[in-house]
């Protein structure tokens, strides 16, 4: 029985995620999967901390919906830092030992920010297999 964490924002209620996610269940039917929803903030250089934890909770609660609907079970659904490695090493690190992947959520190359910062090669630096699925 895998337990995966699962890090996506706008991709996180996508299709492509959550037949990822089914086949992971497929090849293991006692998978589990935790949504992490890195925490997005708004346009401009000031905002309230609080606020965009909020947001990301809220996300995260919406995507778990999604996902649910689809036919995906996840166990917890979560906000995380604006940066998406540091919201990966803090679940990692606050929980060591209990992931054995990593399912990262990206859109395509041009339009993913996160391909841009590379956070599908960083996140290898965990030591977990990095499973990415692009959506569109």
């Amino acid at each position: 029985m895998a337990r995966y964490l699962v890090v996506a924002h706008r991709t996180a209620k996508s299709p492509e995620l959550a037949r990822k996610l089914a086949e992971l269940r497929s090849q293991d039917p006692e998978a589990r999967f935790v949504l992490l929803v890195p925490a997005v903030p708004p346009a401009g250089w000031v905002y309230e901390e609080s606020e965009i934890q909020r947001r990301a909770k809220e996300e995260a609660e919406a995507a778990k919906a999604a996902l649910e609907a689809q036919g995906i079970s996840i166990e917890e659904a979560k906000p995380g830092d604006v940066s998406p490695i540091l919201a990966l090493e803090e679940e990692l690190m606050a929980h060591p030992g209990e992931y054995q992947a990593i399912v990262l959520a990206t859109l395509p190359p041009g339009l993913s920010r996160w391909l841009r910062l590379d956070v599908h090669s960083q996140a290898e630096r965990f030591g977990l297999p990095v499973i990415h699925v692009i959506a569109h």
